[in-house]
């Protein structure tokens, strides 16, 4: 008989759950976020170098969308596996993908020294690095909303969400120093593989903390109901994909449109300024990576403030501020970074990602609360990932193009006041989750709401089928 949920949460501590999930995913997004900055920076000198400046840029920043083509394939490999034998497990190998990719990654030789092969493999590395990552987001924001309650979910499961701003932090950091104590000709040389080696390092540590932790008592719990209704039914289970795409598709979607706007607009503040301030506005890299820098360190203080507010007034408020103000906020943006005054850039960068933050923090227990036990891993990755191929994949390559094309940045803040419309749309079109049951039994709360005439909510659905007697 499965154990109860307060008996289970005593295995692991929440705040030893919530220290594993946030260094885990620093450790990963510092991998993913090292690539776009050095994509922003140095790739395209060292991978195109036969293109001229802007569209070495351009052709580097494909490289790093193509990585995003992996996630949604991680998403539905570790969501299934994820679903099937624990959260913790998938989580373990995620961090070992990543951190072995973007270490050969910092080991490679460039297009000067073996040709077209340097940016083949580049473009491969950066492959695992989506797959990775695509099943990394996943399991790490369901293991701590899993572990928590329903009262402070928001707040405790947007702790993992930190991860991207810490990680982005890490590696700006890291290249800002380097480019501090190195002239520019030793940092393109040799400089830029030392944060990537630096990865091999933050991966030993990560997998120390990570392996400490139990396993979701609320997976363990539902799993176990599975097998006993098996045992006595002999139900056939359906696949974790399968069950979602019957039972959440709606959810599925929502998830989709409510990441446009947080990714599109992510990755052009933060990846895309980059190029934009050196290469447009001729500002020095170590000014546009310290304006990254001192507002991703903002950004990880506002998160869960952002969390602990979804939790008293709604996941939905909360995010539709974010969603309406970083539409907005676009079109002031770019007046600002043209300006050519650091404080400008500051402000520029801080305030995008101050209603970035609105939209990312309560997005882990959003997210979480639209799927039931069996399914969530898979339901909650597959929203998120397959968004970003549409949105964070693409943004910083169309921004890119946008300029390259009408030599103004306009056209790139229409671009992302369209992707908050549809964020607002898809927020608007789903039901409130905040407070839900996610250790509810998928199958008596789902013959209750059949009683009742009630639709049932996501934690409702068994993956197993109904039974023909």
């Amino acid at each position: 008989m499965a154990s109860s949920p307060a008996a289970a949460r005593a295995d692991s501590p929440l705040w030893k759950v919530v220290g594993a999930s946030l260094i885990g995913t620093t450790i990963e997004w510092y991998d993913y976020f090292l690539y776009g900055t050095a994509a922003a920076l140095v790739f395209g000198k060292l991978f195109f170098p036969n293109s001229d400046p802007l569209t070495g840029t351009l052709l580097s920043f494909l490289t790093y969308a193509i990585g995003f083509a992996a996630r949604p394939l991680g998403a539905l490999v570790f969501g299934h596996f994820g679903d099937r034998i624990g959260r913790k497990k998938l989580l373990v190998v995620s961090l070992l993908l990543m951190g072995g990719s973007t270490t050969l990654i910092g080991l490679l030789p460039t297009y000067h020294q073996i040709g077209a092969a340097a940016p083949v493999l580049l473009t491969a590395l950066r492959l695992v690095q989506g797959f990775a990552l695509g099943g990394e987001w996943g399991g790490a924001v369901l293991l701590v909303s899993e572990h928590g309650d329903r009262r402070r979910r928001g707040f405790w499961a947007s702790w993992p969400q930190g991860g991207a701003p810490a990680g982005n932090l890490l590696a700006a950091g890291v290249l800002s120093l380097l480019t501090t104590v190195q002239s520019d000709a030793t940092f393109l040389d040799w400089g830029w593989r030392v944060p990537f080696l630096l990865s091999a390092v933050l991966v030993a540590v990560g997998l120390w903390i990570r392996l400490a932790v139990d396993e979701s008592p609320l997976f363990k719990e539902a799993l176990a109901r599975s097998e006993a209704r098996k045992a006595t039914r002999q139900e056939a289970e359906q696949p974790p994909l399968v069950a979602v795409l019957k039972h959440h598709w709606r959810e599925v979607l929502v998830a989709m449109g409510a990441r446009m706007a947080e990714n599109i607009s992510y990755y052009v503040m933060t990846t895309f300024v980059l190029a934009y301030a050196v290469t447009q506005v001729h500002l020095p890299k170590q000014t546009a990576l310290n304006a990254v820098l001192i507002a991703s360190a903002i950004q990880f203080a506002l998160i869960p403030v952002f969390g602990a507010l979804s939790d008293r007034v709604g996941r939905k408020p909360v995010y539709l501020v974010g969603a309406v103000g970083v539409g907005a906020w676009a079109f002031v943006f770019f007046g600002l970074v043209d300006t050519r005054s650091f404080g400008s850039l500051l402000l520029a960068v801080t305030v995008g990602l101050v209603f970035h933050s609105a939209m990312y923090a309560p997005q882990a227990a959003f997210f979480s609360e639209l799927f039931a036990t069996r399914m969530r891993y898979s339901g909650a990755s597959i929203g998120a990932q397959f968004a970003s191929v549409a949105a964070g994949a693409p943004a910083p390559l169309i921004a890119t193009a946008l300029l390259k094309d009408y030599g103004s940045s306009t056209p790139i803040a229409v671009y992302v006041a369209i992707a908050a419309v549809i964020t607002v749309l898809a927020v608007l079109c789903a039901r409130e989750t905040r407070g839900s049951d996610l250790a509810e039994d998928e199958e008596e709360s789902g013959a209750q709401a059949a009683a009742t005439g009630a639709r049932a909510p996501a934690e409702d659905v068994s993956l197993t089928k109904p039974s023909t007697a």
